[in-house]
C-alpha cells in the first residue's frame, strides 16, 4: 500500500482499484475509514467506474453490441499505476486494456489524485477520452466511514447534519439494486439525519436533488466530527451494511438503471458524454476534528 501524511493526518491507499483504506487523525489517533471486515462488507472507498450501480439486466448496448458490467462497474476491481508521488500527495492511473475493452468499448485513462492539507484529505477524479468517439460513462464514490469514532456513544447517537437541505426525497430500488420509479420524502430534524439500524432496511438511500453540498458526521457524545465536502455531483447514496459500524457518503455523476430502462447506454439517466481528448472532473473532500 501507498502511504501519504502530514502533521495532521496519515492516509494508505491500496493500488488495486487506487482505494483508501485508512485515514487516521495523527493528534487523537482515530482511525475513519472502515476496515473492509468482509462479514460486513470487504470495500472500504471503492472507485465507480464505468457505472454507477446496477444495470438493469447486467447489460447495456451500444452500437447494436450487447455489453455485460457487474454493479458499479470494474475499476474498484483493478491495479492502478503510481503515475506521481510526494510525501502528501498520490497520483493513482488506470487505462483501458484488452480486459476493459470487452466491457467497456471506449478508449480512456482515469486517474485519481490523493492529496492531504492540514487536516484534510481531497480525492479528485480525472477521465479523460482518449479514444476516436465520444465516450459514455459513469462516475462515482463510496467511502465508508467508521461509526462510532473510536467507541465514543453507540451508532444511533450520531447524525448526519446537512447545509442546505430541511428535507430529502429518497427514490427507492428493488432487490436487483434498480430504480423503481417510487420515491418517499423524509422529514430531517432541523438539518440533521439520525443513524439508525433500521435506517437501512430498504437498502441505499437514493437522491437526485439534495442541495447541500457538506454533509457533517458528529455526535454528541464527543467534540470529533468528519466533514464531507462534494461539489458537481447531480446523484447521492448514503448506505451502510446491515447492522455494521460505518456509514457510506456516495457522491455520484450517474445512477443505477430503472426498471423501465431499454438498456440503450446513451439514453441511460446520468449518462455523462465526453468528446475526444476532453477530461471529465470531479472533486471530493474530507475533514476530521
Amino acid at each position: 500500500m501507498i502511504c501519504i501524511e502530514n502533521e495532521h493526518l496519515k492516509a494508505w491507499i491500496k493500488p488495486k482499484g487506487a482505494e483508501l483504506k485508512s485515514l487516521v487523525n495523527k493528534h487523537n489517533k482515530i482511525e475513519h475509514i472502515w476496515d473492509a471486515n468482509p462479514f460486513y462488507w470487504a470495500k472500504s472507498s471503492p472507485a465507480l467506474f464505468p457505472i454507477v450501480g446496477a444495470l438493469k439486466d447486467g447489460i447495456f448496448n451500444f452500437k447494436g453490441k450487447t455489453y455485460y458490467m457487474e454493479r458499479h462497474g470494474f475499476a474498484r476491481d483493478q491495479v492502478f499505476e503510481v503515475e506521481s508521488k510526494t510525501k502528501e500527495s498520490v497520483t493513482f492511473v488506470l487505462h483501458d486494456s484488452d480486459v476493459s475493452l470487452k466491457m467497456f468499448p471506449f478508449a480512456f485513462k482515469l486517474a485519481l489524485h490523493y492529496s492531504l492539507n492540514e487536516n484534510v484529505l481531497s480525492l479528485k477524479y480525472e477521465v479523460i477520452n482518449t479514444g476516436e468517439n465520444e465516450m459514455y460513462f459513469s462516475l462515482g464514490a463510496h467511502p465508508a466511514f467508521q461509526v462510532p469514532f473510536d467507541s465514543q456513544g453507540g451508532y444511533n447517537q450520531y447524525v448526519l447534519e446537512f447545509n442546505r437541505d430541511s428535507n430529502l426525497c429518497r427514490w427507492l430500488i428493488n432487490n436487483d439494486g434498480l430504480l423503481t420509479g417510487e420515491k418517499r420524502d423524509m422529514e430531517l430534524n432541523g438539518n440533521q439525519l439520525a443513524l439508525s439500524r433500521e435506517l437501512f432496511d430498504e437498502d441505499a438511500l437514493v437522491m437526485k436533488d439534495l442541495k447541500s453540498n457538506v454533509i457533517t458526521l458528529k455526535t454528541t457524545q464527543s467534540d470529533n466530527y468528519l466533514k464531507f465536502n462534494f461539489e458537481g455531483f447531480s446523484y447521492f447514496g448514503i448506505w451502510a451494511a446491515k447492522k455494521a459500524p460505518f456509514v457510506c457518503l456516495e457522491p455520484w455523476c450517474g445512477i443505477a438503471d430503472s426498471t423501465e430502462h431499454n438498456h440503450d447506454l446513451t439514453k441511460k439517466e446520468g449518462i455523462n458524454k465526453l468528446e475526444v481528448g476532453s477530461v471529465f472532473e470531479r472533486s471530493w473532500s474530507v475533514e476530521v476534528g
